[in-house]
């Protein structure tokens, strides 16, 4: 919680101000500064400092959008506390719209807290760490899945922490994912440092997709009104939810080359046994069906039809018989009553 100044290396914002920043993180071979765009609103009231990010892979758009919008279209006159707005972390990265660093090809997301006098990416990642990372209470982070796939909406968070998952469940998925995550992302490292961050994956890169946009707004504001950073605000819930484990997801890979018909779109259930899709030659005189080893949820698929042997088709998650009827409820209209 902070009742002053939110402060950062060679400036400062006060209560009832915002900046709007160009922070310098590194220099490009001429020379150069290389700035990434942080917008700083602190409220009148205290609160809690809460951090937004996205596109720490520079291809991944959609979570700009909800950033920009958070920092620049909502009304923040009752706002208590403080919010740290940073749409695009990999600048190297979106400038290219490549998912890493142009420099050396290293992933930003794999260089946190970062550390002066190392590689790029580290320097970098520490310029954005110390000073609009650290000093917040709470982090979301935005990311999409990578080119020629697509995710549904979910968060994946290390909920054996209590402080993350308050934070996961309190963004409003139906899907939370647990895993601590990788060593060196912003979401595992920002915890590490009393930081309770989740990160918040959507839809695909290289694109704004509006509806899963318009939902990650929803889980912002729901999130928002949890902590008390706009206190008169509901939280969301989402009408059915679950939390998987290591051993309830699987990615299913292509056992065989070719050209792949997907029968199930992102968010679908499918049954176990059933056709997720096939893959063919060119001539169709091979075709492969892949089923589902489980009853499950499609968070995640190819995009792009065209696969090599062990290539990614469909990241599956098992559900558990009370949830596949919430599921199912939802599809058809009848929401389920919040549990107790």
């Amino acid at each position: 919680m902070t009742d002053g100044a939110f402060t950062y290396n060679g400036g400062r914002v006060d209560p009832g101000e915002r900046a709007d920043i160009r922070y310098s993180i590194s220099e490009t071979y001429l020379g150069d500064p290389v700035r990434i765009p942080v917008s700083v609103v602190n409220g009148e009231r205290p609160g809690p400092t809460v951090f937004l990010s996205a596109a720490s892979h520079g291809d991944e758009l959609n979570g700009i959008e909800v950033v920009r919008e958070v920092a620049h279209e909502w009304v923040h006159t009752n706002l208590h506390g403080t919010l740290v707005c940073m749409p695009v972390l990999n600048v190297p990265g979106f400038v290219t719209q490549q998912r890493y660093l142009p420099v050396y090809d290293r992933d930003l997301n794999r260089a946190f807290p970062g550390r002066e006098g190392s590689t790029s990416a580290k320097r970098m990642a520490a310029q954005i760490f110390e000073n609009f990372v650290a000093p917040c209470d709470i982090g979301l982070d935005f990311h999409t899945s990578t080119r020629g796939r697509t995710n549904m909406l979910h968060v994946r968070a290390d909920m054996d922490s209590d402080d993350v998952s308050r934070l996961a469940r309190s963004f409003g998925s139906n899907v939370l994912i647990d895993s601590e995550g990788s060593e060196g992302t912003l979401r595992r490292e920002a915890t590490r440092a009393g930081v309770p961050t989740i990160t918040v994956e959507m839809g695909e890169a290289h694109r704004f997709q509006r509806p899963l946009i318009d939902r990650a707004l929803d889980g912002v504001a729901s999130v928002l009104a949890e902590y008390g950073v706009y206190p008169t605000e509901p939280v969301n819930w989402p009408g059915w939810r679950t939390v998987v484990t290591r051993d309830q997801k699987t990615w299913i890979r292509a056992d065989a080359g070719g050209l792949v018909d997907m029968h199930y779109e992102r968010g679908d259930l499918v049954r176990e046994g059933d056709a997720i899709c096939t893959i063919s030659n060119p001539f169709k005189t091979e075709v492969v069906d892949v089923p589902a080893p489980f009853t499950g949820l499609l968070v995640g698929k190819l995009e792009n039809p065209v696969v090599y042997p062990g290539n990614p088709l469909v990241h599956l998650v098992e559900l558990d018989e009370r949830t596949r009827r919430a599921y199912e409820r939802e599809r058809s209209g009848t929401m389920p009553e919040r549990p107790d």
